[in-house]
């Protein structure tokens, strides 16, 4: 039957084959049957598939009677066809010209969102491409199943199409692709491209918490979008009309922002005024904005030395991390931190270095040594009290600018080390481009002072026993 199938010369004969012979035809011949009706109708002139124009091929094909029987015949058995022939068939059908809201596409289309957790990457990228409307994106992504899991391949092709369909979508499902590409740290320009395109175009009419959901892949993925130069001062006048209905994500926006080294002046003015902060204050997530003013009072102190606007009171700050990040505690059995310790015990001793120290204004370091001008390093007893850096806990640890002058005031004798373990989850994923919190942490640390010593999980991947650490 597959061979009549693929050999028939017209439609009439792909129809008379599937419809006439019922008992030899099964599941798999359904899609074949689609395909060649597709292929056949491309070659013969007239108005474009799905066109709805009755007049030519496409639309004569799609009123005949023997069509219409083998649209109710995978109707009638879709829900018995394995998850090849499923996605086949409606892969073929949205070939085809079908409209979405035809029997058979609804019904294909159904039966696909029931499956998604049993599909394989294939399967789902076809079915994908194939439906790319509101609510098929919105059933993909939201699976548990496949959000947890990372399909590089999937995305790849999705990047393809997805500019070309962008506009269609609502704001709630390209948020749901933002939220997985930012989780699985997916650095696919076309991709982030689109969703900056899609924010450009869109931005003032959605609120802050969906725009900071749109913007936070940029910053994860440390990347600028294309048009940056015209997104980045609209989403400054945006904020400037909306800082105070959304305290949170204004500031998570902002600092998406300054990750990528961008600082909206006027949006400062505005979330380090007294009205904003006794805003903050008095909110239930009153610490988490405190955290991140804190880190942002820190950029600016660090990177937009020219900022001449209000601060945050020294009264409301507090350390951004005070340990380790949650990503690195989970993933913590993966890293290759606990090789780095014991190869840095045996090597220079217990005594030379500090493991997991905080420094201001709250970054966790993996190892923290201090150097001698000979390059020796050297124990903490030996190390200046004046030159070490201030404890987290100090009042002095608040104020950045008396952490760089202990620091660096005897650089000439002493220079602090951070070694630095950056493992796989800390880079854009395949690529040695770091993701935008970890780019950020480093920026600041060598500003403070501090020399960086960096170890990559690609170089300590290869290292073959402790001599070798």
């Amino acid at each position: 039957m597959k061979r009549l199938i693929e050999r028939s010369r017209s439609v009439g004969e792909v129809l008379r084959w599937v419809t006439q012979n019922p008992g030899k035809v099964s599941a798999s011949h359904y899609p074949i049957a689609l395909h060649k009706l597709g292929q056949l109708l491309q070659q013969q002139p007239g108005p474009p598939l799905g066109a709805g124009d009755s007049r030519g091929p496409a639309g004569q094909v799609l009123e005949q009677p023997e069509f219409h029987v083998l649209c109710q015949a995978i109707v009638s058995g879709c829900a018995k066809f394995d998850n090849f022939s499923i996605v086949n068939c409606l892969y073929a059908a949205a070939a085809l010209g079908l409209p979405g809201e035809s029997p058979l596409v609804r019904v294909l289309e159904d039966e696909s969102r029931s499956r998604l957790g049993r599909f394989n990457q294939k399967d789902v990228s076809m079915v994908f491409s194939s439906e790319a409307n509101n609510k098929a994106l919105e059933a993909i992504f939201s699976s548990q199943l496949f959000y947890e899991n990372r399909q590089e391949r999937f995305i790849r092709s999705m990047a393809e199409w997805l500019p070309r369909k962008a506009e269609n979508l609502t704001p709630y499902t390209m948020a749901l692709i933002a939220k997985y590409v930012a989780r699985h740290r997916l650095r696919e320009p076309r991709l982030l491209d689109t969703i900056a395109n899609f924010l450009l175009k869109r931005g003032e009419q959605l609120d802050s918490k969906v725009i900071q959901k749109l913007v936070f892949p940029f910053s994860r993925m440390n990347y600028r979008p294309s048009n940056h130069g015209e997104l980045f001062p609209k989403l400054e006048a945006i904020l400037e009309q909306k800082a105070g209905s959304s305290p949170l994500a204004t500031v998570n926006i902002l600092m998406s922002m300054f990750q990528l080294s961008h600082f909206p002046q006027t949006v400062l003015h505005q979330v380090f005024s007294p009205g904003f902060i006794t805003n903050v204050m008095s909110s239930p997530y009153a610490l988490i904005v405190r955290r991140y003013l804190s880190l942002l009072d820190a950029a600016v102190e660090l990177e937009f030395r020219e900022y001449s606007g209000p601060r945050l009171d020294p009264r409301y700050r507090v350390l951004m991390f005070e340990h380790a990040l949650t990503a690195d505690e989970a993933n913590r059995k993966y890293s290759y931190k606990g090789l780095v310790a014991e190869a840095l015990r045996q090597l220079v001793g217990e005594e030379c270095y500090r493991q997991d120290e905080v420094l201001p204004p709250g970054y966790c370091t993996d190892f923290l040594l201090w150097i001698n001008r000979s390059g020796t390093v050297l124990p903490l007893s030996r190390v200046p009290a004046a030159s070490r850096a201030p404890p987290a806990t100090s009042p002095v640890a608040m104020s950045l600018r008396s952490s760089v002058l202990a620091l660096t005031s005897d650089l000439q004798d002493f220079a602090p080390v951070v070694l630095s373990v950056n493992d796989k989850w800390h880079y854009c994923q395949n690529s040695d481009i770091l993701v935008g919190s970890r780019a950020m942490r480093d920026r600041h640390l060598r500003l403070l002072g501090y020399c960086l010593v960096q170890l990559p999980y690609t170089e300590l991947e290869k290292v073959s026993g402790i001599e070798e650490a």
